[in-house]
């Protein structure tokens, strides 16, 4: 004998061989009395005692739905597999008919295994030499998916669709299981949900949305027989490529003659729908961050996902929940805005364009709940491609020289939420909020005046000689930027001013170490690593001088939120890029909830936002305002609002921060490559992107004004100063002492009647708080000021120069 027939016949041998045994199969489990007999019948007894009694069943992997907070509009899809599960009556009918027409014709009236399907095959088989039929029914080919799915090692995943007698004989025995356990419409359903159909699809939904961008219920006769006619084979019958296309038109006209033969359609149907010209639309769905659906939300995608990644909820590890994102069909809704996000993203463009080597930078919080509305920076939200090169050679001189690329105009670094190498920024003088914060929770009241000279000699150690010391020595020594600061402020007019001869000793009063704590309190993470290492070294952070004026790094975020505290009334609320998540089954989760508590005492924070509403050219009727850095922002926004500008030493970022009671919105202009950038940069970009970004987002929106702080808190112990006019210098510093205040002399003489080198009165005078500055004035002896004279600039005792205030 030939081999070629001797292969033959072994061949039909085992074909005959597994005929016999899926009869026998097929007969015990139909009439269980009926007892086996024979070699083929023992052998298949043994295999079925070797399986497992149950199957154990997994849902599939099903698609992430990531939306902004409208619940509607979709920022962005996280899956493994391209898969959402629909309930049967949402799909066509014709859909049913057309994959049991091409899967299975007796799927109704079989219990799970077909014995004339199995038959019909062998004889088939048989006949050609080779497998040409199949005897699987779609009962036999979901338990081959769902072992799959619920398998645990690669290995079983090879074994639930390797090519054995073995794997025929398990399917068969769950078939009869499921078709026992669930109903023919159950079984159907799971199938068209677990099927894959090519092109990253997988179930009927994705399917019809990736093929024909639509809902499995809209299916047409001619889009149900190409879909069905994939599941065999989704390589060979793809329609999307030129070597699939004929294949899968030749397999689609199949299913629709097949259809006819199960009389799901009329032949004049089938005519018709094998006339329609095959079209597909090869619609991928997107997938993760970089292909959010709008390039600008990029940057807050990747923050909810690094959120998601932190949450214990989802996992014990980063894998777990990684896999529980992209696997687990969460409909998730974001905190994101959209309209806050776009007129961000709007303005930060009008003022600094995508492709700048700088980058503008502003991000966006909700006070009362950390839900985070926006972040927005002048970048392509966008992996650099190593062999196609678009970033430009990195600012940073050191790079530089190795020919390292720069993070512009592509990035995916959080550059305005922190992680990996992004520590954050200087932020300058908004950190003084902080020192005037620490200052309150002290029982320094608003009205606590300090006579800010032009330069102040501190307590703080330094290094001697360095450009921050007092000449000759180790004494922290800092100036204000103009000398038209000096001269007596509250904290009211020093912080609208922004005079750092006023806040550093404030921050002596309140203690370095108070006022860091408060920052931390507020949300300020030292993520780099000579901040925390200073915050963490045994007296470190008492000797911090330079605190209280922006030295340390901090992103845009934090100090969004940390304003927003004020704004919120001392309740700080964690920063969080959602607000609902429900699971596959519709359960709402409980980490999706906001994580506030209060950390500011409630008076303490409506007195720092009083002031705080300075800068902006914004008060109320307790505050003493006396200028602001930016003050036309309460008129551009059209709100009450509050807030601080900040720069830095040689102006290596510029900073501002405005909030509402609505919305906090903090953002700055620096060179995430290289902090020490020699770019001098000005408020000229970042402070109208923000006001006008804050303006844009509140449009529509209620005016809710600011509590005023009352109390002690405001004013202080008042006390009556003593009249020392005329009296000597060493008799009037004697008297004020002993009224319990810090006296001073101004030793440049004005005019007054009394005696040269006499006190010529106090400033201020009348009444001020116990324990605050009292500055006497020394006569020259020339007489009274003429009427008219205005006192001399800064000697106020921190009046009212605003007009009115709005209600």
């Amino acid at each position: 004998m030939r081999k070629r027939d001797h292969n033959l016949l072994t061949n039909a041998a085992s074909l005959l061989i597994c005929g016999l045994l899926a009869g026998v199969v097929v007969a015990a489990a139909a009439f269980p009395a009926v007892a086996m007999s024979g070699l083929a019948a023992k052998a298949g007894a043994e295999t079925f005692d070797n399986l497992p009694s149950e199957l154990t069943v997994k849902r599939p992997p099903q698609i992430s739905y990531v939306y902004a907070s409208d619940g509607k509009t979709l920022i962005a899809t996280m899956y493994d597999e391209n898969r959402r599960d629909v309930p049967l009556k949402d799909v066509a009918p014709i859909m049913q008919e057309a994959i049991i027409a091409a899967e299975d014709h007796n799927f109704r009236t079989h219990n799970g295994v077909d014995a004339k399907g199995i038959a019909r095959a062998f004889v088939a088989n048989n006949q050609a030499g080779t497998t040409t039929q199949g005897a699987s029914t779609l009962t036999m080919q979901l338990v081959r998916m769902l072992i799959a799915y619920s398998a645990t090692h690669p290995q079983d995943v090879v074994a639930a669709t390797e090519d054995t007698n073995a794997r025929k004989f398990r399917e068969m025995k769950y078939a009869l299981q499921l078709d026992k356990e669930m109903s023919k419409e159950e079984i159907l359903e799971r199938y068209l949900n677990t099927a894959p159909f090519g092109n990253g699809a997988y179930g009927i939904f994705a399917a019809s949305q990736v093929y024909f961008g639509k809902h499995p219920k809209d299916l047409k006769i001619e889009e149900a027989a190409m879909l069905a006619g994939m599941v065999k084979a989704p390589s060979a019958y793809d329609p999307t490529t030129p070597a699939g296309h004929p294949q899968a038109l030749d397999r689609r006209n199949y299913v629709i003659d097949n259809m006819v033969e199960t009389k799901a359609i009329t032949v004049e149907q089938a005519t018709a729908a094998k006339a329609v010209e095959l079209k597909v639309k090869d619609k991928r769905t997107p997938n993760g961050c970089v292909a959010a659906s709008k390039n600008h939300w990029g940057f807050f995608c990747d923050y909810f996902y690094r959120w998601w990644m932190e949450q214990e909820t989802f996992g014990a590890t980063t894998y777990d929940r990684e896999r529980r994102l992209k696997a687990g069909g969460y409909q998730i809704v974001t905190s994101l805005d959209a309209k806050t996000q776009d007129a961000a993203k709007k303005n930060v463009e009008k003022h600094l364009k995508t492709g700048n080597k700088h980058a503008l930078m502003l991000a966006g919080i909700e006070p009362g709940s950390g839900r985070v509305r926006a972040l927005a920076v002048n970048r392509t939200f966008k992996l650099d491609d190593p062999e196609r090169p678009q970033n430009k050679i990195s600012t940073n001189p050191a790079k530089a020289k190795k020919k390292i690329r720069g993070t512009y105009p592509n990035t995916t670094n959080p550059l305005m939420t922190g992680g990996g190498d992004i520590h954050g920024y200087q932020f300058g003088s908004t950190f003084k909020m902080f020192t005037m914060v620490a200052a309150l929770e002290k029982g320094y009241p608003l009205e606590y005046t300090i006579n800010a000279k032009d330069t102040y000699q501190s307590k703080y150690i330094i290094e001697a000689g360095s450009p921050a010391a007092c000449p000759g020595t180790n004494k922290y020594c800092p100036s204000n930027a103009v000398k038209s600061m000096a001269g007596v402020h509250n904290m009211w007019s020093a912080f609208g001013r922004s005079v750092n001869t006023y806040f550093v000793p404030l921050e002596e009063r309140a203690g370095a170490g108070n006022v860091v704590k408060v920052a931390q309190k507020m949300g300020i993470r030292f993520l780099s690593a000579d901040d925390a290492r200073r915050t963490t070294e045994e007296g470190g952070v008492d000797q911090w001088g330079a605190f209280t004026l922006g030295v340390s790094s901090a992103l845009p975020l934090d100090l969004a939120n940390a304003y927003a505290t004020l704004a919120a009334e001392g309740k700080y609320c964690e920063p969080i890029p959602v607000q609902e998540i429900r699971d596959q089954d519709g359960n709402k989760l409980d980490v999706a909830n906001p994580r506030c508590e209060q950390r500011i005492k409630t008076e303490v924070a409506r007195a720092a936002a009083d002031a705080a509403r300075c800068p902006l050219g914004d008060r109320s009727s307790t505050s003493k305002c006396a200028g602001g850095t930016s003050p036309g922002v309460r008129d551009i926004v059209g709100k009450p609002v509050l807030g601080k500008s900040g720069t830095t030493d040689g102006e290596k970022t510029a900073s501002l921060i405005v909030s509402t009671k609505q919305l906090a919105v903090a953002g700055i202009i620096a060179d995430p490559d290289w902090a020490q950038t020699s770019v001098r940069f000005s408020h000229d970009q970042v402070n109208p992107a923000v006001w006008e970004t804050v303006r844009d987002a509140m449009k529509g929106k209620p005016s809710q004004n600011f509590t005023p702080p009352s109390g002690k808190i405001v004013d202080g112990d008042q006390r009556s100063i003593p009249d020392v006019k005329c009296k000597s210098i060493d008799d009037a510093r004697s008297r004020l002492r002993s009224a319990g205040f810090e006296v001073e002399v101004d030793r440049i003489p004005v005019n007054s009647s009394c005696p040269a080198n006499t006190a010529a009165g106090t400033s201020p005078d009348g009444r001020t708080i116990k324990g605050g500055i009292v500055i006497i004035q020394v006569s020259n002896g020339k007489g009274a000021p003429q009427p008219g004279t205005s006192t001399p600039p800064g000697r106020r005792g921190g009046g009212n120069i605003f007009p009115p205030p709005r209600n």
